[in-house]
């Protein structure tokens, strides 16, 4: 597999490599996907640190599927 770093592509590999991963130009929840990646397609930032930094913010805020935060205990009983 070939690096996904920002010093060994080219823009337009990067916008590539995100359009393959999002299947196409994407809107989840209201967050622009592909907007989400713009720094790391102009060379800005890495892909880990876009992931990182999505992460940290939306920690808890996406549920998947039906499965919703329970009033008390574990929603997954």
């Amino acid at each position: 597999m070939k690096s996904l770093l920002i010093k060994d592509t080219t823009v337009s590999e990067r916008a590539q490599i995100v359009r393959e991963a999002l299947g196409c130009d994407t809107d989840c929840e209201g967050v622009d996907l592909s907007d989400m990646y713009d720094d790391y397609i102009y060379g800005l930032k890495e892909l880990a640190d876009i992931n990182m930094e999505f992460s940290q913010k939306h920690a808890g805020e996406i549920v998947a599927g039906e499965l919703t935060k329970p009033k008390s205990g574990c929603a997954l009983k």
